[in-house]
């Protein structure tokens, strides 16, 4: 090839690049906070007042941990560059060799969102679909509807797991496959051996992609070794959870170069520095994850004992920091009645319109949830026309959710 059309190709490969990342730009990543902030729109709640529970978008209420706050606070100085410092690459060698991976496996998000939705536009379209479960995380969902992918949707088995056989059958065109472990909203797990079935039986060609964003809070053990043994997997993990980062935005996806490679295209945006420090700080914390998960779990179980005792009906056994509960009415009415005590519970999943999610606060904040859920079940259910209310983007909150 000579210089001139080895400079050609590059060129145009550069200009794929570059109108796929504007493809890209111009469609709305769902996330946890954008789907929780709909939900408020939907109901015009505006600014929370000062005194407000806030337990509706699986937030850490600890926040970042002090070793990750002093690593921000010392590179804010930098904060007007680019990552100089080289502190992508630290970052991205710590979390292979943390995990038995090579840096190659490794790519590192501003979220977990960013690559969730840029792995369903790369592995479906109108041919290829994506298969999840019902009710799980949506944000998938939203994105194979750009991609003009098929959707199957399939109910969560008795136990609240993803029922791996019946979503392996459920398409044998599928190019992607979504598994949240433990799922978001129900905090319930899907055995590891039931994955690694999903795995080794899902449709050829097709990639299983796991969304670990949880899994700190659990006893479940990963799967991601499965990247390292080649197969045809991605995990996503991220930082917003456990490690108390959700406003500061770092997540991670793994899996073999190959298949990050076909997220290159998306990818367009520097980490922020501050991210990659706090991150890189989190990490080196050993006691972080067994004493944040102790405290949320603490926290979880005292509320959930309650609920059953006093006739309330959680949904499964959550292992997260969000658990689910029938209300036996619609839910709107019971989200509405909640916020008028100034406790803001999550959101609601179509397919379960009587359940609505309740994320995991602090002590203070669940105590504040059981006296206005009590004061609320005990009234007379009211009617409500919240799910009537636009949402964000110009269409029905339910749509916007569905």
């Amino acid at each position: 090839m000579t210089d001139s059309a080895s400079d050609t190709s590059l060129m145009d490969r550069r200009a794929l690049l570059r109108t796929a990342a504007f493809a890209a730009a111009a469609i709305p990543i769902a996330s946890e906070a954008t789907l929780a902030q709909a939900k408020m729109a939907s109901q015009s709640m505006g600014v929370l007042p000062p005194d407000a529970v806030i337990i509706n978008a699986n937030e850490n209420p600890l926040g970042p941990c002090k070793a990750a706050c002093e690593a921000i606070t010392k590179i804010l100085p930098l904060g007007g560059r680019y990552d100089r410092m080289g502190e992508l690459n630290a970052l991205t060698k710590e979390y292979a060799a943390l995990h038995g991976l090579k840096p190659e496996n490794v790519a590192f998000y501003a979220g977990s969102s960013e690559p969730l939705h840029y792995t369903t536009l790369a592995f479906t379209g109108p041919g290829r679909g994506l298969v999840m479960a019902d009710p799980s995380y949506e944000s998938a969902n939203m994105a194979a509807q750009i991609s003009k992918a098929p959707v199957h949707k399939v109910p969560l088995t008795k136990a609240y797991s993803h029922d791996v056989k019946a979503m392996v059958a459920a398409d044998p065109n599928a190019g992607l496959i979504y598994i949240v472990n433990p799922n978001n909203p129900t905090g319930t797990i899907t055995p590891r051996e039931e994955i690694l079935w999903a795995l080794e039986n899902k449709p050829k060609g097709s990639v299983l992609l796991v969304d670990e964003a949880y899994i700190h809070l659990s006893d479940e053990q990963s799967v991601v070794d499965q990247v390292a043994a080649g197969k045809d997997i991605m995990i996503l993990r991220t930082f917003s959870k456990i490690y108390g980062m959700a406003g500061i935005r770092c997540g991670v996806a793994i899996a073999r170069p190959d298949i990050l490679d076909k997220l290159t295209p998306y990818y367009q945006n520097a980490m922020p520095v501050t991210a990659l420090v706090a991150a890189r700080a989190s990490l080196a914390d050993k006691d972080l994850i067994p004493t944040r998960k102790k405290w949320i779990a603490d926290s979880r179980v005292e509320t959930l004992a309650w609920l059953k005792t006093n006739g309330y009906k959680p949904v499964g056994t959550s292992v997260s920091n969000c658990f689910m509960i029938d209300t036996g009415r619609p839910a709107h009415t019971v989200i509405a009645s909640m916020q008028k005590e100034k406790v803001y519970i999550g959101r609601i999943w179509p397919v379960w319109p009587n359940a609505v999610r309740i994320s995991v606060g602090s002590p203070e904040d669940m105590a504040s949830f059981r006296t206005a859920f009590k004061k609320v079940m005990d009234a007379p259910a009211v009617a409500s026309n919240a799910d009537l209310k636009t949402g964000p983007v110009g269409v029905t909150h339910d749509k916007f959710l569905s």
